[in-house]
């Protein structure tokens, strides 16, 4: 995120590049770049001679550079703005040429979604020297909470650890579905304000009280009579409640409780970075430690690998979602 902060901030300083390349597996940000491109460089009134907008796959790299050579009517410089650009992967390598002698009155800018190239190769480092390039990494899901809490305090808003939680269960990693909820809230709620599970719950439908991080809690705390509640709530709601999800976050929060228990150094930081989890989540490792003996919490991922597969229709003839949760719990609570 400093990265494309700083990008922008150049942008608005006016020190525009002439090529933007945009790559990588993280969509969300090559959009908030090209976006904040083709919304700010050019006035409205220069837009319409001078600002273009094609896709990868109904153009080709010479079609492009020849558009990108064109001179600007009336304006300092034109943009053109290539969408899907993955979609040239193939042919990529022919815009070294263009890299190389650039048209410096044209903002050239590749949104290549999902795919890096070779640093190997020529076309990287004639864009590396010549404009910017740019690599959008995928976050990991233990980075997520952090990302929305910094992306929050931007805008001018706290949230609570749960509400957070509660946001990546629901929404995963995709930060694109997460920046849009985090919109949403930001639109009905005075600044300064601090996100609350019941915020969460109330308006973007995620239940505070039988969701996988409840579950897990339950788990946790070996409060059997909560644990069997949600995974009540789960048989009637699958739909919304899809086991492989719930077996998925239990069965990696058994294997991160394992190498807990084998880490000599337990340490927060350390805890952090050898199971890649957020800061709130630790409590949750330290409260297993205690409760759950190395030994048990070994078997446990066995049997938790049977239900998994059991979940998946392997030798589990007619049992129902609900009937696969009570079987986890059973194995986990006696």
């Amino acid at each position: 995120m400093d990265e494309v902060n700083e990008i922008i901030k150049n942008i608005k300083n006016k020190n525009i590049a002439p090529i933007y390349f945009l790559m990588g597996e993280e969509p969300f940000y090559i959009d908030v770049i090209a976006d904040y491109i083709e919304d700010n460089v050019l006035t409205e009134d220069e837009k319409g001679f001078n600002q273009m907008v094609l896709y990868g796959r109904d153009v080709s790299i010479q079609e492009i550079i020849s558009n990108a050579k064109r001179f600007p009517l009336m304006a300092e410089r034109q943009v053109v703005i290539v969408k899907e650009a993955q979609d040239l992967a193939r042919t990529i390598d022919q815009l070294e040429s263009y890299a190389v002698n650039l048209q410096p009155s044209t903002v050239l800018v590749f949104c290549y979604k999902y795919k890096t190239l070779d640093k190997r190769k020529k076309v990287y480092k004639a864009l590396e020297n010549s404009g910017v390039l740019f690599d959008s990494k995928k976050l990991k899901e233990y980075q997520i909470e952090g990302w929305i809490k910094k992306a929050l305090t931007a805008k001018g808003y706290a949230i609570e650890p749960k509400a957070s939680t509660m946001l990546v269960e629901f929404l995963g990693t995709d930060l694109s579905k997460i920046s849009n909820e985090l919109n949403k809230l930001a639109l009905i709620l005075p600044k300064g304000s601090t996100i609350t599970d019941d915020i969460v719950e109330k308006n973007i439908g995620i239940s505070k009280d039988f969701n996988n991080f409840e579950l897990i809690k339950a788990i946790v705390e070996r409060n059997q009579v909560k644990a069997y509640k949600i995974a009540d709530y789960f048989a009637q709601n699958p739909k919304n409640n899809p086991i492989v999800l719930t077996m998925g976050l239990v069965y990696a929060y058994f294997s991160k409780l394992l190498l807990y228990h084998g880490l000599k150094d337990k340490s927060p930081s350390n805890v952090m970075k050898q199971l890649k989890v957020s800061q709130y989540a630790i409590k949750d490792y330290e409260a297993g430690f205690r409760i759950y003996p190395m030994k048990r919490v070994s078997g446990m991922i066995g049997h938790l690998k049977d239900i998994d597969l059991k979940s998946k229709g392997v030798g589990a003839n007619a049992l129902s979602q609900g009937d696969l949760l009570k079987e986890m719990l059973v194995k986990i609570f006696n």
